[in-house]
Formats: structure tokens, C-alpha cells, sequence
């Protein structure tokens, strides 16, 4: 066989397995599969206002709904293409990396040993932690300095807040009605947490206020599996945050829902 038979017999063989993947659904990408399959399943909290959390009615609404509700027109063209799949913290990124849903979009930070594992997209709100407090004498975070302050157990509050305000009392609880609870009964002055929880917490409390303090900044973005297949579907994501972030969309979306 003559070299140019040679070539040519390969890069025959080369479209004919190019053809093969370009065709047969085994070798779909993900972004074809959900645009095959018709909906896109995407992982969301359902108790964290104004994040993802249940209304009145029972329907799903808040910032992170808005964002998978935007994701799912813009990849197939309805908003009703979507199936909401409420998850606790421990299982977002199993699920994720189990198959058994596309994104993931549940108050979840970028950290590196995320990042090990999945891929995230440009974040969509930057969090931080701050205080929440109805004392009368605290308007500004810069204002606390001896009070008693409420952390949760092993939350990253405890060692941000040591270090931002040496001379507080720090006073670990295990739940937030625990937190909420000693407020009511003037056992402590304040509550450390992150600005997306404590901003439901005004929310739903009103006579409590939120100081911001921006003590550590926790990124929350789209979680999607790593790897080669999943590139058009990051390369798509990762355009519509541009495309929103520079519209207004986002930021309108973000401060429709109160967060600072």
C-alpha cells in the first residue's frame, strides 16, 4: 500500500469514528443529553431564605430558584423544563458526582477541595459572614467588641470571629432556633452567620437587623461534573453568567431577594 493509500485510509477511519460519536447517543454530551432528554435536574436547597425556600403555597422560590429556573430557558427555552431536586448540604456533590442530576445550585461556596472534585462556574453571589442582633446599640458591625455572640458548632464563624473581635464571649449552639432562643431571652447580644441565612433571618424576624461584616467571603456558584464531555455544558453556563452579570439580570435578581 502506498503511503498516500495509507493516509488516506486513516483519516477515512477518522471521520468514520467521528461520525460514531457525533451520532450514537452512548457518546451524547451532557448538554446534548439534557437538550435530548427535554429537562435539565438541577440540585436546590428548600429551607434557606432567600437563597431556595418554600413560600405560603409550598412553591419553590428565592435567588438560587431564579438562577435554575433562568438555566433552564436559556438551554431549553421553557422555565417549566426543570426539576427542582431539594438537597441537604451532605448530599449535593454526591448526588453530583453519583449522575444523578446536572447542577448543581444549593448554597454551595467554592473551596479547593471542591474544586478536586467538580467544577464550578463564576459565582453568582458573593457571601460573608456577618451579625444579626435587635440590641438597640448596635447599628454597625464595627461597634461589637465585648458582647456575647452565638456561633454555630464547628462553623467557620467561631475562628473568623475570634480573629476579627478577640474580646467577644463566644457562645456555640447547635441550631439556629438555638441561636434565636438566646437572643429572645437576652443571653446573647448577637448571632454569627452567613449574610444569605441571617438575611432570611431579618427577614422572617423583623425586628432583628442584619450588620454586615463581609468577615470571610464565600463565593457560591453552579457545581457541575468535571471532565471532557462536560465542557460545552461548562463553556454555555459559564456564558450566560457573563451575558446576566452584565445585563443587570443578576444583580436585580440579587437584590429583589434583599441580600446586601
Amino acid at each position: 500500500m502506498s503511503l498516500f493509500s495509507l493516509h488516506k485510509s486513516v483519516s477515512c477511519l477518522g471521520a468514520a469514528i467521528a461520525s460514531i460519536f457525533m451520532t450514537n447517543p452512548l457518546f451524547a454530551t451532557p448538554l446534548e443529553d439534557i437538550q435530548e432528554r427535554g429537562t435539565i435536574q438541577i440540585a436546590v436547597k428548600e429551607n434557606v431564605r432567600p437563597l431556595a425556600f418554600r413560600d405560603g403555597t409550598g412553591e419553590l422560590q428565592g435567588l438560587e430558584i431564579d438562577i435554575a429556573r433562568r438555566l433552564a430557558t436559556e438551554l431549553l427555552g421553557d422555565a417549566s423544563q426543570i426539576e427542582l431536586i431539594p438537597v441537604k448540604n451532605q448530599e449535593r456533590l454526591d448526588l453530583l458526582l453519583q449522575g444523578d442530576l446536572d447542577l448543581v445550585v444549593a448554597q454551595l461556596g467554592v473551596n479547593a477541595s471542591r474544586q478536586r472534585l467538580v467544577d464550578f462556574s463564576a459565582y453568582y453571589y458573593l457571601d460573608g459572614l456577618g451579625f444579626v442582633t435587635k440590641q438597640a446599640g448596635l447599628s454597625e458591625a464595627h461597634q461589637i467588641t465585648t458582647q456575647r455572640v452565638a456561633v454555630l458548632n464547628s462553623s467557620e464563624a467561631i475562628a473568623a470571629v475570634q480573629s476579627y473581635f478577640p474580646s467577644t464571649t463566644l457562645i456555640p449552639v447547635n441550631s439556629y432556633q438555638e441561636a434565636l432562643a438566646l437572643l429572645e431571652n437576652n443571653q446573647a447580644d448577637a448571632f454569627a452567620g452567613d449574610h444569605s441565612v441571617l438575611t432570611g433571618w431579618t427577614q422572617e424576624y423583623p425586628n432583628y437587623r442584619l450588620l454586615p461584616a463581609w468577615l470571610e467571603g464565600n463565593a457560591l456558584a453552579i457545581a457541575l461534573p468535571k471532565g471532557n464531555q462536560h465542557q460545552s455544558l461548562y463553556d454555555e453556563i459559564q456564558t450566560l453568567m457573563a451575558e446576566w452579570r452584565e445585563s443587570g439580570w443578576l444583580q436585580d435578581r440579587i437584590n429583589h431577594w434583599g441580600l446586601p
